[in-house]
């Protein structure tokens, strides 16, 4: 049980890292918890309620109870599965703003501005755009990675869009181009209707070759001798053993697992480590801290016309989209009906989209359960830079443990203004012409809830997690103490181990996490192989003119 490289997690950033570094020729093994993602649960889109809540397939992580959310807890799905939680995802694909990256980069994250990483994301795309125009320019063609968008048959999907326009936002052919900011078709990891996860896109091609293995395993931590990983102790089998990495340790194990892991190997705070018998191999206090996530609401109306997804919401119904899947890979079933979406401001003043929407032709919770009123549609919105910070914490030194993961969701005020706005501006889009012949009433919040204090006790009920974890062993120069990892993964004070997965994000990106993780693990492996990083590409992406004055 040895190898060049040992990977643990094979998630978004685990497979590509797997796929680039055994394509190299070194030799590369990877530990997995969690088993086989074969079946139509997590194959077929259509079904994504589904892996997310089989133990099978999660962690089953929940926070610990959150004060300004009335004391619930929130589930924090992590995919324990090959291919980790681009198996269990909503399967939409979103970059991120370019401001995001150069934030990054102007926090000490040297080398992630959005001209460096553009074309990581160019590297890992094969882009179809299904004939719904779009920015060829700006994306990948024959990378591992197929981003396909949907067929936008139901014509709510379509209303959506031209209300955005309706209403006085923009219209982007292609969010992940040049212009994130406005209304239009939605990219989703999918291909020849089947979820196109990290394991389908690069772990599956790296496992056919001879210098790439996976072991089934649960790493307790990584084995650090004289300040230099050498190994990882995993129980495999049900025995305890040591698999060691010649050159380096990777940890990939999501941004809830990663930093657990590091506690547990004697990296992060000292006295919190000390408090559980942790002997201190590097004091630094960032790990577990900084934890971001998104936070959304279910803007729901009810349909007056049959013309939603609930149609199928019925044994029958079910078992017709589960049969055209099974024989043919189409209808329903082929797509993750995230086929629209918006990005928009908030406000005049605030530089570049800060509300992210999805858009739903069904009304329906993402557990699988579908509102009581029959036909309808919602859209999900939230805003996307909170400024709430939270922690992942040991619960103790037992790696069987849950770790203590602490959100603090809606813990600033800014966060209750931007919420009510985003229930507002959605709602005005449902008001739009677009939506006249389907727009019946609003099922939720519902009418009468009309003033700030309902609109709060409304979030304080029914905010759930738009489940984007991330941030908590952030990447920074070397000499910041808040810093985990400098700019090339590398755990500041270890030798030989890095950390590769969301949770290095400074600050959460625009939009979903799934494509940035999966960009973080394919440039990653070249700062691994010491290679130089591909030439920048100087795009300038489209800014609202009158972003200062306007708020659409």
């Amino acid at each position: 049980m040895e190898a060049d490289y040992v990977i643990v997690g094979a998630g978004s950033a685990g497979c590509a890292m797997a796929y680039r570094l055994s394509e190299a020729g070194k030799s590369v093994l990877v530990v997995e918890h969690g088993g086989s993602d074969v079946g139509p649960f997590i194959q077929m889109p259509g079904a994504l309620s589904y892996p997310m809540n089989m133990k099978r397939y999660d962690w089953g992580y929940q926070s610990e109870p959150e004060p300004h959310l009335n004391n619930r807890r929130l589930a924090c799905p992590r995919g324990k599965v090959i291919g980790g939680s681009s198996s269990i995802n909503g399967m939409c694909y979103v970059r991120g703003h370019a401001c995001d990256f150069d934030h990054w980069r102007d926090q000490g994250a040297d080398g992630w501005g959005y001209a460096d990483v553009l074309p990581y994301f160019k590297r890992l795309e094969n882009w179809h755009d299904g004939g719904h125009g779009g920015d060829p320019g700006w994306r990948g063609k024959d990378g591992p990675l197929h981003v396909s968008r949907g067929q936008m048959a139901n014509p709510l999907t379509r209303a959506f869009i031209e209300a955005g326009g309706q209403a006085g936002y923009e219209l982007t052919p292609d969010y992940n181009g040049e212009k994130q900011e406005g209304f239009g078709p939605f990219d989703m990891t999918v291909w020849q209707g089947r979820r196109w996860s990290a394991a389908n896109a690069y772990l599956k091609t790296a496992l056919k070759r001879e210098n790439c293995d996976i072991v089934r395993g649960l790493v307790q931590r990584a084995v650090i001798e004289e300040g230099r990983a050498v190994g990882v102790e995993a129980i495999v089998g049900g025995q305890t053993q040591v698999i060691r990495a010649r050159e380096e340790v990777i940890l990939a194990a999501s941004s809830i697992n990663s930093p657990k892991l590091l506690m547990l190997s004697g990296v992060g705070p000292g006295a919190h480590l000390a408090e559980h018998g942790i002997d201190v191999v590097a004091d630094r206090p960032g790990v577990g801290a900084n934890l971001q996530d998104h936070l959304e609401l279910y803007i729901q109306m009810a349909a007056s016309q049959p013309v939603s997804l609930y149609k199928y919401w019925n044994l029958y119904g079910k078992a017709w989209v589960g049969l055209q899947w099974l024989l043919g890979k189409a209808g329903p079933g082929a797509s993750n009906q995230f086929e629209s979406c918006g990005f928009i401001r908030s406000d005049a003043g605030v530089e570049y989209p800060d509300i992210q929407f999805h858009f739903l032709p069904i009304a329906v919770r993402y557990d699988g359960q579908a509102a009581a009123e029959g036909h309808g549609f919602q859209a999900h919105v939230g805003p996307m830079r909170s400024e709430s910070r939270g922690s992942v914490t040991l619960r103790s030194a037992d790696p069987a443990d849950d770790p203590v993961i602490r959100f603090n969701y809606m813990s600033e005020e800014s966060d209750w203004v931007d919420f009510r706005k985003c229930i507002r501006l959605t709602r005005e889009l449902f008001e739009q012409e677009a939506f006249a012949p389907y727009r019946k009433h609003e099922i939720q919040p519902g009418r009468d809830v009309q003033s700030d204090d309902e609109l709060d006790g409304f979030i304080r009920e029914h905010a759930e997690s738009a489940y984007h974890p991330c941030g908590t062993c952030r990447m920074g120069r070397a000499d910041d103490p808040g810093a985990v990892v400098d700019p090339e993964g590398k755990v500041i004070g270890v030798e030989r181990l890095r950390v590769a997965d969301s949770s290095l994000f400074p600050r959460i990106t625009n939009g979903n996490l799934n494509a940035p993780s999966i960009m973080l693990g394919e440039k990653m492996a070249d700062h691994i192989l010491g290679k130089s990083p591909l030439p920048p590409e100087n795009a300038e992406p489209w800014m609202h003119p009158e972003w200062e004055t306007a708020q659409r």
